[in-house]
């Protein structure tokens, strides 16, 4: 006698159902199982602290609001008095200054006008009476010409007589020429005397001997005493 098979028995029927669903179950449990972390039980928390004792905190000094004081009160507005002005003030009259028909007009002579001298300066080159160095005044009626040789002949022996080369030049070898400027004023006197050179120890030698120029005849032109500038160089050289 045959066994016959009931088709509902038979178990291999959904076992791919089952496969996949257990699959799925485990992969589920091996996920949960990766992803479960443990934590410690830990109080970060300070059960000591007392909310109460940190109100209770004194604030220093510094920190404390200090309090302006008040404005003082207002000063008493002062009382103005109203003084009567018993003093008499004299009024001014100013009288006019037209004249009438009646008036005598009264004819003014001629009023001289006062010539005011100006102080000019007259070149050496162009003047009319040249300045006369002292010891040519032998040269004067021998003309303008013979006046400006014999005053720069006395001014280079002037400057031969009077020569002394600083030794504070020699002996940093310094040489060269000073342009030496001065004016011979109305009176023969020498002023404004101003040197440009390669040195300031040659150029205040050079303003010392012009310092030792004596007094001269002033210069004239038109008959009267002008400033007369003039210009001389002096040479330094080291032999």
């Amino acid at each position: 006698m045959e066994l016959k098979k009931n088709p509902k028995a038979d178990l291999r029927k959904n076992s791919g159902t089952y496969f996949v669903i257990g699959l799925a179950v485990v992969m589920f449990l091996v996920w949960r199982g990766l992803e479960w972390k443990t934590y410690e039980k830990t109080n970060d928390y300070d059960v000591s602290m007392n909310v109460e004792d940190m109100l209770d905190e004194e604030v220093p000094m510094t920190e404390q609001i200090k309090t302006p004081p008040p404005p003082p009160p207002p000063a008493a507005p002062e009382i103005i008095e109203i003084v009567e002005d018993e003093v008499e003030v004299e009024e001014t009259v100013i009288e006019s200054t037209e004249t009438s028909q009646e008036e005598e007009v009264i004819e003014v002579e001629d009023v001289e006008v006062e010539e005011i001298e100006e102080d000019i300066d007259v070149p050496f080159a162009v003047i009319e009476d040249v300045p006369i160095f002292p010891g040519c005044e032998g040269e004067k009626g021998k003309g303008a010409k013979a006046m400006r040789d014999c005053f720069q002949s006395k001014m280079q022996k002037h400057i031969a007589k009077n020569f002394r080369y600083p030794e504070i030049a020699q002996e940093m070898g310094v040489q060269g020429r000073v342009n030496v400027m001065f004016v011979i004023q109305k009176d023969g006197s020498i002023g404004g005397v101003r040197m440009r050179g390669p040195d300031k120890n040659l150029e205040k030698e050079a303003a010392r001997i012009i310092g030792k120029l004596p007094k001269m005849t002033p210069g004239k032109q038109r008959g009267r005493a002008v400033r007369v500038p003039f210009s001389i160089p002096i040479t330094f050289r080291l032999q």
